[in-house]
């Protein structure tokens, strides 16, 4: 197994062999929340939740679900906390591409589209790409074909050497952004694919410095009011800083890793750009 990122803390086990208690222990002191504090949370007491962690005590159902939505545990590991205590998983995990699924892909896609001439995308967990609008293609330009063999991972598009790195002004400290968000999720969420993807991007090279690097004015002429992303197309330099949107309560493991990423123009020089080109 590889080891988890600097900073991150280590995930829990996802064996069930020892039980729901170790996992809920893990998954405490990963949140670093005392037996007491979560009592508090959960309308129980630190007593019982001891029972729980040694084994002592096999908690209901709704205790299981009660402790998972106090420790913040992703929707996914809380099925397996369910299995672990010996009930069925409560969230189902349906492909994007079932029927089902429609009213969220058309209701996503009009999203995005709505948002042209600006960049917009969605991702699953591992960052790979569902849907795109015609900002995010014109960002493309001159990326390997490589790169965009489905499915797209938006981390390799945007780090790798042969993607849009080259073309990043602020390439150093835009790396260290993404690495720095990857990091929390794999402290969030269990997932060997997500470590692994990881420890490839970390690894592409980087230059020594920024190309607009200097101590008055570290990332270049952009407002300072968010972190931008600065890139180059056809010779001028695009600013964006970037947000992301999640469900709320989801109640679908699918849905539950979905993520929705918007880039806002940083200044009027690059929203006006995108508008003429759009128009």
């Amino acid at each position: 197994m590889s080891p988890v990122p600097s900073g991150s803390a280590a995930v829990p086990r996802t064996s069930t062999d020892g039980g729901v208690g170790p996992l809920l222990r893990g998954w405490r002191e990963q949140r670093r929340v005392s037996q007491l504090e979560l009592a508090l949370r959960a309308g129980s007491s630190a007593r019982h939740i001891s029972f729980i962690e040694t084994g002592r005590s096999r908690p209901s159902e709704e205790m299981v679900l009660r402790l998972a939505e106090h420790l913040d545990v992703p929707v996914r590991e809380r099925n397996a906390l369910l299995l672990a205590a010996g009930y069925a998983p409560r969230y189902a995990e349906t492909p994007i591409d079932d029927p089902s699924m429609d009213a969220l892909r058309e209701g996503m896609e009009r999203l995005i589209q709505g948002y042209e001439p600006y960049p917009a995308l969605v991702v699953d967990a591992r960052y790979d790409v569902l849907a795109a609008n015609r900002g995010v293609a014109l960002l493309l330009d001159g990326v390997t074909d490589r790169l965009l063999v489905p499915p797209l991972n938006t981390m390799r598009l945007t780090l790798h050497p042969e993607g849009l790195a080259p073309r990043i002004r602020n390439l150093r400290t835009w790396r260290d952004h993404l690495l720095a968000q990857m990091d929390r999720q794999i402290a969030l969420r269990r997932s060997e694919p997500l470590r692994a993807l990881y420890e490839e991007v970390a690894a592409y090279p980087v230059p020594d410095r920024d190309a607009e690097v200097d101590d008055d004015e570290p990332f270049g002429p952009a407002p300072h009011f968010a972190l931008p992303m600065r890139i180059e197309h056809e010779g001028r330099v695009l600013s964006f800083i970037s947000s992301i949107s999640t469900f709320n309560t989801p109640m679908d493991v699918t849905v539950a890793e979905l993520a929705i990423e918007t880039f806002l123009p940083a200044d009027p020089a690059t929203g006006k750009y995108l508008h003429a080109l759009h128009a």
